[in-house]
């Protein structure tokens, strides 16, 4: 009976984690306030005047109409459009109401 260990068997593939102990570790306030009392030249990059690259990926379209993601066109009026549905509610639009959905989208071409 004294040699039934009622304790759990210690894993060797699972390590538990621990920081190194010559890394120091600062939350984001601490690294934005030591960066802003330092006097540092206007040309020196820090951590919060760095920028991003521009993204690879292609920029996502979506309807005009619905906001769905939207595949097609209309190369008449150029609304997006997603569905038969909403080109069939397109076809009967007035041109104001569809300068209204370019305008909204930042397109600056008349419909004519």
């Amino acid at each position: 009976m004294d040699s039934l260990c009622l304790s759990k068997p210690k894993r060797s593939f699972k390590r538990p984690f621990a920081f190194p102990k010559n890394c120091v570790y600062r939350p984001l306030r601490q690294i934005h306030n030591m960066e802003r009392n330092q006097k540092l030249p206007a040309d020196q990059t820090t951590y919060f005047t760095l920028n991003a690259p521009p993204s690879l990926l292609p920029v996502k379209k979506y309807s005009d109409i619905s906001g769905l993601p939207a595949p097609y066109v209309d190369p008449h009026s150029k609304l997006r459009y997603a569905n038969v549905e909403e080109y069939a509610s397109m076809q009967h639009m007035p041109s104001d109401i569809i300068n209204g959905y370019l305008t909204l989208r930042g397109y600056t071409s008349a419909v004519g």
